[in-house]
C-alpha cells in the first residue's frame, strides 16, 4: 500500500520546484516534507526526486504524481456523489492543472473555464508553455491535461482534436506604408522588424515561405505575451502573426491591416488529458471541446 500522504508531499515538491514551497502549500515544515519523500524513496528504493532549482521529477517521480491525481479525482467522485458521503468528509475540491499555450490563454480558453466554472465549483491552475510542449508537462505528471499540437497521445492518456487556431500577418497601416510601400516581397520581409514570442516560435518563417518561397528572417523583437504582441503591433513596433479573432474586429476598424489577405497560418490542437473516467474531466472536456468548437477553424480536409 502505497503512503498517500508521502505521495501528497512528493506531488507537491514535483508541482511548485521546491521543498520549501511544498512546505507552505501543505502547512508543514519543510524537514517533515523532506522526510516523508525520503521516506517513500527509501521504501521503493528508486529516486524520486531530482533535487535542484526547481527540483525535478525522475520518471518514477512523475507516474506516482499522476497516480495520486487519479486517485484525487476518482476519490472526489466519490465523496461528492452521495450525500452521507459528502456530509462526512467535506467538501473539497481538488484543483485542476492544465497546460496550454499562451495564445489559448488569451483567445479562446477562458471561454471554456467560463463554461466549466458554470457547472463545477473547482478551480483550476493553468500553466503556459510551447504548444509544442504542453505535452511533457502531461508526460511527467505535473497537469492533469494540456492543449497541444501532439495529436499522439501520451501513455495514460486521451486526445482529440479541437480544430486549428488560424493567424494572418497584420501591421499598421502607417507600418506598412513604411515598409511595405509596394507590397510585401523577400526583400522587404528581411528588412521589416517582425515580432516572435520565443526561439521555439516559427509561425513568422512559416509565413514568409508561403508568400515569398523561402524562410526569411527579419530584424526580431521578442514579446512572450498574446497582448504584448498586440500592443507591439498596435504601436507599429513590428508586424506579427496574430489570431484571426483577436487581429479581425482591428483590421474593420482599419487601426491593422492584413498584410497579405487570404494568406494564413492554421496550428492544430488537441485536448489531451489523464485516461480515467472522472466527472470533473468529463465536464473539463466538455467545455472544452465546446468554446473551441466556437473559436476555432476545422480544417477542410476534416469539415
Amino acid at each position: 500500500m502505497l503512503d498517500y500522504p508521502a505521495l501528497a508531499a512528493l506531488a507537491a515538491v514535483i508541482r511548485t520546484g521546491s521543498f520549501d514551497a511544498a512546505a507552505e502549500t501543505l502547512s508543514v515544515t519543510p524537514s517533515a516534507v523532506s522526510q516523508r519523500v525520503k521516506g517513500l524513496e527509501e521504501r521503493l528504493g528508486l529516486p524520486l526526486v531530482i533535487r535542484g532549482t526547481p527540483c525535478r521529477p525522475t520518471e518514477a517521480g512523475a507516474r506516482l504524481a499522476a497516480h495520486l491525481d487519479q486517485v484525487t479525482l476518482l476519490e472526489h467522485d466519490m465523496l461528492t456523489g452521495d450525500p452521507v458521503w459528502a456530509a462526512a468528509f467535506g467538501g473539497a475540491r481538488p484543483t485542476l492543472k492544465i497546460a496550454l499555450n499562451a495564445d489559448s490563454l488569451g483567445t479562446w480558453f477562458p471561454g471554456a473555464a467560463a463554461r466549466f466554472a458554470a457547472v463545477k465549483p473547482n478551480t483550476l491552475s493553468l500553466v503556459l508553455d510551447d504548444e509544442a510542449d504542453t505535452a511533457e508537462r502531461l508526460r511527467s505528471g505535473e497537469v492533469i491535461a494540456a492543449v497541444t499540437t501532439a495529436g499522439k497521445a501520451v501513455a495514460g492518456c486521451r486526445t482529440l482534436s479541437l480544430g486549428s487556431l488560424r493567424y494572418v500577418a497584420a501591421a499598421t497601416p502607417d507600418f506598412r506604408d513604411r515598409y511595405f510601400p509596394d507590397g510585401v516581397t523577400a526583400e522587404r520581409l528581411a528588412e521589416a522588424p517582425v515580432l516572435r514570442f520565443s526561439s521555439r516560435d516559427r509561425l513568422q518563417l512559416k509565413w514568409t515561405e508561403k508568400v515569398a518561397g523561402q524562410a526569411i528572417k527579419g530584424p526580431t523583437h521578442w514579446v512572450p505575451s498574446t497582448q504584448g504582441f498586440l500592443d507591439f503591433t498596435l504601436a507599429s513596433v513590428c508586424w506579427s502573426l496574430t489570431p484571426e479573432r483577436l487581429a479581425a474586429p482591428l483590421i474593420a476598424s482599419g487601426r491593422l491591416v492584413d498584410l497579405v489577405p487570404g494568406v494564413t497560418i492554421d496550428v492544430p490542437l488537441f485536448w489531451q488529458h489523464l485516461r480515467i473516467t472522472a466527472r470533473l474531466i468529463e465536464d473539463l472536456t466538455k467545455a472544452v471541446r465546446e468554446e473551441a468548437a466556437d473559436w476555432l477553424v476545422v480544417p477542410e480536409a476534416d469539415a
